[in-house]
């Protein structure tokens, strides 16, 4: 009996370390990563060292040389787009580049940096000062950042699927000057670390045609073949030119999530060691 209760008194003491002591530890190392994390997140002007760089990124596949060009990116925005398409048929060059006076805002990244800032915010709010009374509280706590980090790392891992009609309709198309001809559709997007232009050309489908008009869903990358109606048009799309670039950033950002996560699930299964008396044991 001597020896059962001297065995609970340890767990006890241990518990209450980790409580008082390894938790805040584990906690400002979270706040360490999540501070670079943000930091590769940094928007012009919000930081004290002026406006983020201009980054030109050179779009290149491994499959075509159709499509060439340059990305430049501005924290979560394209700031500037040149690119050049060879038509497949006839070898014809086209050349588009964004108008001077736009920008194209990347959801997924602005999405994923304020999903580091809700987590950086949920940490912060429990400062060295504060005193954890149970396991449950921190198991909660470590939940809502988890949650937090789970989805900033979805919206770079998981590209929106969009519908063609919906690419036609958004407001890229209309960012470019010379304006895009109307048999080509742009898209844009973040996959993991790289930063992706998709170009589809689009050929009309006559009245007479006797393929069988079967609208497309949504998808991330369509495929050749891909039909859809827009206005009174019936279109199909007949090649699609992919081409991406890497941004190292973004791959770090990725591990500082993934590193974050590791951190927060191993905080909480020492938690979890204890739970027997979570419920009837405050300290």
């Amino acid at each position: 009996m001597a020896a059962v209760l001297a065995s609970q008194r340890a767990q006890e003491e241990e518990f209450r370390w980790l409580l008082h002591d390894e938790v805040h530890a584990v906690l400002r190392q979270l706040q360490d990563i999540l501070k670079e994390a943000s930091l590769r997140f940094t928007l012009p002007g919000s930081g004290t060292e002026g406006p983020t760089k201009q980054e030109n990124f050179i779009l290149g596949s491994c499959g075509t040389d159709q499509v060439k060009g340059v990305l430049t990116l501005q924290g979560d925005a394209l700031s500037q787009a040149d690119v050049n398409l060879k038509m497949p048929r006839n070898n014809q060059l086209l050349h588009f580049a964004f108008r001077e006076d736009k920008q194209w805002k990347l959801q997924q990244i602005q999405d994923a940096r304020n999903h580091v800032s809700q987590a950086m915010y949920l940490l912060t709010n429990r400062d060295n000062s504060y005193q954890f009374k149970t396991g449950a509280e921190v198991l909660k706590l470590m939940d809502a950042v988890m949650l937090q980090l789970t989805r900033a790392r979805n919206r770079l891992t998981t590209p929106a699927t969009l519908t063609l009609p919906e690419i036609a309709a958004s407001g890229l198309t209309r960012m470019f000057a010379p304006a895009l001809p109307s048999d080509l559709l742009v898209n844009v997007y973040i996959n993991l670390n790289k930063l992706c232009l998709t170009v589809y050309q689009l050929h009309a489908l006559q009245p007479n045609s006797t393929k069988n008009f079967r609208p497309a869903g949504g998808a991330v990358l369509h495929s050749p073949g891909a039909m859809f109606e827009w206005g009174s048009q019936r279109l199909e799309v007949s090649h699609v030119h992919k081409v991406e670039c890497v941004i190292p950033w973004l791959n770090d950002a990725l591990v500082y999530f993934t590193v974050s996560l590791q951190l927060c699930q191993q905080l909480k299964d020492k938690i979890s060691v204890f739970s027997s008396y979570w419920s009837y044991r405050p300290f």
